[in-house]
């Protein structure tokens, strides 16, 4: 495995992982709060969170596998962007709006889930295009 492809993924798990707090246990943490039945009781989901973390490193890994394969000796940053709003569209959008379509989620905390979380994958991309950057050509 390269380097900067290591790099990234240690990186990519360690800003996703910060990135989901930030989402999940600040920005969302009062729309959940008002949901608290459809979710695990606070100690019992602590249990599962080492699931977390291996999802976690699975997705950083996957994320930067991916990018490495069709990265391009392009402008980096809007090669990161595209990379980043492809994934979101991919994953996050579909997710949510799947949860959305089964779950009793209010459609407001829906569409912050989709845009915070779109940010952290837009972001994502950035970062790992910045660090498995080529030299663009003419």
């Amino acid at each position: 495995m390269r380097k900067d492809m290591l790099l990234s993924w240690l990186v990519v798990f360690a800003v996703w992982m910060a990135g989901s707090y930030v989402v999940h246990e600040t920005l969302l943490h009062d729309d959940y709060a008002r949901l608290a039945s459809l979710f695990r009781p606070e100690s019992d989901a602590q249990r599962y969170f080492p699931f977390m973390i291996l999802a976690h490193v699975l997705m950083a890994g996957a994320f930067v596998w991916i990018y490495s394969r069709g990265a391009e000796a392009r402008p980096w940053v809007g090669q990161g962007v595209r990379f980043g709003l492809a994934v979101a569209l991919l994953t996050v959008v579909p997710t949510y709006m799947i949860y959305f379509a089964v779950q009793p989620m209010p459609g407001a905390t829906v569409a912050k889930q989709i845009l915070f979380d779109g940010i952290l994958v837009i972001l994502l991309g950035v970062i790992t295009a910045a660090i498995q950057r080529r030299p663009a050509t003419s």
